[in-house]
């Protein structure tokens, strides 16, 4: 292998993350329980100092390092630093909340950080081999954090659920994987995509190639929780401490799409026809069973759990449009949908206080009353998630849908807007009863002078939705540059 230090300059990032994630764990060993804000604010600093190496190296062109098995290209680099920033935002949400459980540990923050790690790497892969390590990296690191409330019988079920679920998924991915190497005799991504295109006259080996793509979509609709691989999200949602949910629920979606880029993209785009096929039916399931489902739950943390999986049906619908800008408006997308996921997360971390999870929709009735600010912040949130004017949820929707229709897969553009109408109901019944509903007698609420770094960190989260929502333009020129 041909070495050279710029190869070692082009993965600073991982490396740094790496670097601090093990002075993390260090300085942690010998920090008193007293003192554990420092593992926290360390945590942080690793993060905003890791972003800002992604940041220096961004601008130039695409890099094959390590004898191909890693890439470094401005896609990679954009996804990178969104992921930061949002486990950064998340960090900040979790840390009253983990203080007054007892879990303000250590073990969560190098987890978090770990999983990050994994989400970087999955992200500058351009080998099966290299996307699986990553892949494998977050997954193990989130089910660790799952199950850290070891006394909450929820939160260890949720983890078995989680742990045995997610190893046939990755068994169906490495199956999948294996059948696409037997057929192309490389795991190089885009030596695999050379040889697809020069085999589209084998019937023999094209069959294979198809088996390998049903395993290998099989895997990717599991990590993005597409239905019908879905069954963990509403459990894992519901079950894991809400601190642990909120990572879950945002960053890892980034991930999620990277994943879908450089697997189905950059490596079977010559299968386009094939997978666009699977990619239709796994959207039109998630976004219907998504939002009919999401109505019944009266759980604010399942609702979001299954009115997730109807977004990943809308994320889907720009990948499957086979165009550069239809992965333009799915990269928007996922980083638009992680950053007001984060924040609906994040106003369950913020109502919740010792012995009391802030997780039903009753815990909700006359917020504006109790709490006009963070009223309104939910409010923003929730507009977001329905795709209603002029928060970013409404431009990222309509941009995946212009794609559908350039397409011309009309019916499906329709099926869309038919179930994102249904959805709106749900999302309109928390909104009514923040703002019109009467508070139960004892019911608790936030202070209004409570300036918490949750709390701050909400108010920045919402307006930045509000504020993406009316100046679109810079997000999705970043995405259109990083995809171009």
């Amino acid at each position: 292998m041909n070495f050279d230090t710029s190869q070692l300059t082009a993965v600073a990032p991982e490396i740094t993350l790496l670097t601090l994630a093990c002075v993390v764990l260090l300085v942690d060993l010998f920090v008193k329980e007293e003192s554990r804000i420092i593992t926290g604010l360390l945590t942080i600093g690793s993060l905003l100092v890791t972003a800002i190496v992604v940041y220096a190296g961004m601008g130039g062109e695409s890099q094959l390092l390590f004898s191909g098995s890693i890439v470094r290209d401005p896609m990679g680099d954009v996804l990178k630093i969104a992921m930061l920033l949002i486990t950064t935002m998340v960090f900040l949400y979790s840390g009253e909340y983990q203080k007054e459980r007892d879990l303000y540990r250590g073990e969560y923050f190098v987890l978090g950080l770990f999983g990050v790690l994994g989400m970087m790497i999955l992200t500058s892969a351009h080998s099966f081999l290299t996307l699986y390590l990553g892949l494998e990296l977050m997954s193990l690191s989130m089910y660790a954090m799952v199950a850290l409330q070891r006394d909450e019988a929820r939160a260890s079920e949720a983890a078995m659920k989680y742990f045995v679920l997610g190893a046939l998924a990755s068994g169906m991915l490495l199956y999948g994987i294996s059948m696409l190497y037997g057929a192309t005799g490389t795991l190089d991504i885009g030596e695999v995509a050379k040889a697809i295109e020069g085999q589209s006259g084998n019937s023999d080996l094209n069959l294979v190639l198809i088996f390998g793509l049903v395993f290998v979509v099989s895997g990717i609709a599991f990590k993005l929780g597409a239905v019908p691989f879905h069954m963990w999200v509403p459990d894992v949602y519901h079950g894991a401490p809400t601190s642990v949910t909120t990572y879950i629920a945002s960053a890892p979606k980034i991930a999620a799409f990277a994943m879908v880029m450089r697997l189905l993209v950059d490596g079977l785009h010559g299968m386009v026809v094939d997978w666009q096929q699977m990619l239709i039916i796994l959207a039109l399931l998630s976004m219907a069973l998504g939002n009919v489902i999401a109505i019944a739950q009266t759980n604010l943390k399942r609702m979001l759990a299954y009115s997730g999986i109807s977004h990943i049906g809308f994320l889907l619908l720009g990948v499957l449009s086979g165009t550069e800008a239809g992965y333009e408006s799915s990269m928007f997308y996922a980083i638009t949908y992680a950053l007001t996921s984060a924040g609906a997360f994040g106003m369950i971390l913020l109502m919740s206080r010792k012995g009391f999870e802030a997780e039903e929709l009753t815990d909700y009735r006359g917020l504006s009353k109790r709490n006009p600010w963070y009223a309104l912040m939910m409010l923003i949130l929730m507009f977001s998630m329905a795709g209603v004017p002029p928060t970013v949820g409404f431009y990222a929707k309509l941009a995946v849908l212009q794609q559908v229709i350039t397409v011309e897969l009309v019916w499906l553009a329709i099926a869309a807007v038919f179930f994102s109408i249904i959805g709106a109901f749900y999302y309109l019944r928390v909104i009514k009863m923040v703002y019109f509903d009467e508070a139960e007698e004892g019911s608790r609420g936030i202070e209004c002078d409570d300036l918490s770094p949750a709390g701050i960190t909400l108010s920045v989260n919402a307006l930045v939705v509000l504020g993406l929502g009316l100046f679109p333009g810079a997000l999705m020129m970043l995405c259109q540059t990083a995809i171009g």
